[in-house]
């Protein structure tokens, strides 16, 4: 205390602080930043996953930078101006924008082409779609004509009991239905090409099922293997041509058109029905395939 009695002058001094926590309110602007980003990043990500190669294509060109020249200037270096002799480049700024940008005349077929390409996939596409509805047609068209051919057989005493001669199967080339040997019951006299009565009975109920249908028509002769036979006897492949003719010639006479039999041909013991045994019985049998043809296309 003074001399005086005056009390002493205290000054103080308080300091402000900057506010909104230890580290100020910067971290709040970086975060947003950072959230903006990743919801950018996650938007771009799923736009790739949901657009098209065409859309993504469509997309690069638009944001393709435009081509222009290097240099607008006449000789292209720096303070370098227009020449008006013939060694300058006066015209090569503006003549190099100007083609850049005009569209390519070296391929005026190229707009052409790509619509060609697409009207040859849609035709494509026409065709695959037409040869699966003739694929499916073809498919019940058999399976109906197998049923009935089954319950003709079931039907008719006489032919009841040569139901086990018949089998009736799908192949890669159509439907065939073979007359197979039975032991016992065979088709055609041994070494002989004329049929027996059984086998007539059997074609001629065959006869009307092939009438139902319009499919072209191929029938194979087959012979089994004698026991102890080396090879091919050379009297098989003109028997089995043989009851192959005489085959169609009774389908022929029960009605069958004969602008429908596409071919006849002799097989021999070639194709055995059982290939562990070709001496079986069951290896004589002629084939009658009932074609699937092909689907008529419309015109180009």
């Amino acid at each position: 205390m003074s001399m005086s009695g005056e009390r002493p002058i205290i000054i103080k001094r308080i300091k402000k602080s900057g506010g909104g926590g230890h580290h100020g309110g910067a971290w709040k602007v970086a975060y947003a930043d950072f959230v903006t980003a990743m919801m950018a990043f996650f938007l771009l990500m799923w736009l790739i996953n949901t657009t098209s190669p065409e859309q993504k294509r469509g997309i690069a060109d638009y944001f393709a930078p435009a081509s222009v020249s290097a240099t607008t200037s006449g000789a292209g270096g720096i303070l370098a101006g227009t020449a008006l002799g013939n060694e300058g480049t006066k015209q090569n700024g503006s003549q190099s924008i100007v083609q850049d940008a005009s569209p390519d005349s070296r391929h005026p077929d190229d707009g052409k082409s790509r619509d060609g390409a697409k009207a040859a996939a849609a035709d494509q596409t026409a065709a695959d779609v037409l040869k699966e509805q003739q694929r499916k047609s073809e498919e019940a068209a058999f399976a109906s004509a197998a049923q009935s051919l089954r319950q003709a057989l079931q039907d008719m005493p006489e032919l009841a009991e040569l139901s086990k001669n018949i089998i009736i199967d799908q192949t890669p080339e159509g439907l065939r239905i073979q007359l197979v040997d039975q032991e016992g019951r065979s088709m055609f006299k041994e070494g002989s090409a004329t049929p027996n009565d059984r086998a007539k009975l059997l074609l001629r109920a065959i006869s009307k099922i092939i009438n139902r249908l319009p499919n072209r028509i191929s029938i194979y002769g087959h012979t089994s293997a004698n026991p102890g036979q080396g090879g091919k006897a050379d009297g098989d492949w003109p028997l089995s041509a043989a009851r192959a003719d005489a085959s169609r010639r009774i389908l022929q006479s029960s009605g069958v058109d004969p602008d429908r039999i596409y071919q006849m041909a002799g097989k021999a013991t070639s194709e055995p029905l059982y290939p562990d045994d070709p001496t079986l019985p069951g290896n004589r049998r002629i084939a009658i395939v009932l074609l699937r043809e092909a689907p008529v296309l419309p015109p180009d």
